[in-house]
């Protein structure tokens, strides 16, 4: 018999079972936040971050609560990690206190050292090359308007081709989704790893997966129009001016929203730049589901700590 999944590191680590069991558990928490108030009794959750964070920070502490734990917040001037002490024996020791561990750093390579090391499971809540946790609340968010069925509907995301981007290509192709990203060509396009290991999951899945430099074809009909900050943290000041130029026509605007589909929704995982990757008229407007998003970090993380330790997740094998 093959071992549970034990991290979240990757979007790709999760089977198309494990994200349905997650986003069914998710709904769950979102009706009856308390469903499950002691999954976590007379435990500790550690909340290891390196960089700032509002929505992250608010539903992870919330999440371990809603299951009965404590969560125990930390920054790396907190550890002996910020004197040096490696990383690996950092995630012995939290694994002799913790039940499990919620990372938001720069490195991904830090969070898979954490993982090998460490003996509780280990949860990916942003780094520079992915961001698990959000792609889970925004399929949450996309099921609750469009339903499990989404035969037929192009999900569109314009912009940087950053962490959330990767994201949601590996996320819409084991979902078996027909996806478009469309991104400046060249260093502000998503990695062509990303795209080819997407690409390869949409072989055995179903899924569409298109990357393009027009954003007004990607989104023509499209049911999502996902956006994201052009300025991430970790990003060179250098760049920025570059960069800006670069992104100028791709600002999801009145206009990009007027080509999408009738029953369109706005998605931004936040927080936004008002003015320059969106408008305000459209993050403030009708369409806008941003907020419903970061609700949903709740109830997706609350659902991975309750099943990664349960051993419920099989993972992509």
């Amino acid at each position: 018999m093959s071992k549970p999944l034990k991290d979240l590191l990757r979007t790709a680590d999760l089977s198309r079972a494990d994200i349905e069991k997650l986003l069914t558990t998710s709904r769950k928490f979102a009706e009856k936040p308390l469903r499950s108030k002691k999954a976590l009794a007379n435990q500790t959750v550690a909340i290891y971050m390196t960089k700032s964070s509002t929505r992250t920070r608010i539903a992870s502490e919330t999440a371990i609560a809603h299951l009965g734990g404590s969560p125990i917040f930390l920054r790396s001037d907190d550890l002996q990690i910020g004197r040096g002490e490696t990383i690996s024996d950092t995630a012995k020791v939290i694994s002799g206190f913790c039940s499990a561990l919620i990372v938001r750093t720069f490195a991904q390579s830090d969070v898979e050292e954490l993982g090998k090391h460490a003996t509780i499971p280990v949860i990916n809540a942003l780094t520079d090359d992915d961001h698990p946790t959000q792609l889970l609340a925004d399929w949450v968010t996309i099921r609750e308007r469009f339903g499990e069925n989404l035969a037929g509907r192009k999900l569109a995301y314009i912009g940087d081709g950053n962490n959330v981007a990767a994201a949601w290509l590996i996320m819409g192709a084991r979902m078996g989704a027909h996806i478009v990203v469309a991104t400046p060509a060249g260093k502000w396009a998503p990695k062509q790893s990303v795209v080819n290991e997407a690409k390869k999951i949409a072989e055995g899945s179903g899924a569409i997966i298109e990357v393009i430099t027009d954003p007004k074809a990607a989104a023509t009909g499209a049911s999502a129009i996902y956006t994201d900050v052009w300025i991430s943290m970790g990003d060179s000041e250098a760049d920025r001016t570059e960069k800006i130029a670069a992104l100028s026509a791709y600002t999801v605007d009145k206009d990009l929203i007027k080509l999408s589909a009738p029953d369109s929704i706005f998605m931004h995982c936040l927080p936004a730049h008002r003015g320059e990757e969106v408008t305000s008229e459209v993050i403030d407007g009708e369409k806008s589901v941003v907020w419903r998003q970061a609700f949903h970090r709740r109830t997706t993380i609350q659902a991975l700590l309750y099943h990664l330790t349960r051993g419920d997740l099989v993972g992509n094998k």
